[in-house]
């Protein structure tokens, strides 16, 4: 009766050892002090008379050494994560008060200064200029740009084709290049100061709250 009851302690534990393992490597939650109960608890009901195999006891163990490491290795990654995060905002505060160039169709004037960006120039270009218009539509202002191929700067002072001084507010730039009597419209980079930074919890990506509005981190071409 005592080794009847002795081979039955033996295969409930060895069930339930595996039972654990397997819902271990399932991804349930199962700690390793869990773990090594369950394993004495199989070694001390086992049948004297015949002993669990060695082997399958080692397999146990290995299973155990391994969720051991996952579950360390979730712990460094998310302490790995943290620290990102916070590189990432400490990296972005650093960037308050600079200019960053980004992609972009407007720019927001102020009372005083201009608008500045870039643009990548085509090869055989017959003439590029940079079009200003307001908020309803109308062109403010044209400015003509250099034709040489690559990287070409415009710089609008905020004043219109009059001479006077645009009202403070947003503008739309469009850069439009003649090539071999085509038009087309090149892509604007607009400098925008940035006044602020967010971070997204969910994905750690950081924008950049700027005088044209948000820009992702990963968006900006240059900061000065």
């Amino acid at each position: 009766m005592t080794t009847t009851t002795g081979v039955n302690g033996s295969s409930s534990a060895s069930a339930a050892t595996a039972s654990a393992l397997s819902s271990a490597s399932n991804g349930m939650q199962l700690g390793s002090d869990s773990f090594l109960k369950l394993m004495l608890t199989q070694l001390k009901n086992q049948d004297p008379m015949s002993p669990q195999d060695p082997t399958a006891f080692l397999g146990q163990l290995a299973q155990l050494s391994t969720v051991q490491g996952i579950q360390s290795m979730q712990t460094d990654i998310s302490s790995l994560t943290s620290a990102l995060r916070s590189s990432q905002v400490l990296d972005g505060t650093m960037l308050v008060g600079h200019s960053v160039l980004a992609a972009n169709e407007t720019a927001q004037l102020a009372d005083a200064g201009g608008v500045s960006g870039q643009v990548t120039v085509p090869k055989n270009a017959n003439s590029v200029q940079l079009v200003i218009s307001d908020a309803s539509g109308q062109t403010v202002r044209t400015v003509p740009m250099s034709t040489t191929a690559g990287t070409g700067t415009f710089n609008w002072d905020g004043t219109t084709m009059l001479g006077t001084r645009a009202p403070a507010g947003s503008y739309t730039l469009k850069v439009v290049a003649s090539v071999g009597g085509v038009s087309q419209q090149l892509e604007t980079q607009v400098n925008s100061r940035v006044n602020s930074v967010t971070i997204d919890p969910t994905n750690s990506s950081l924008t950049l709250n700027t005088d044209i509005g948000p820009v992702a981190l990963s968006n900006v071409r240059s900061v000065t």
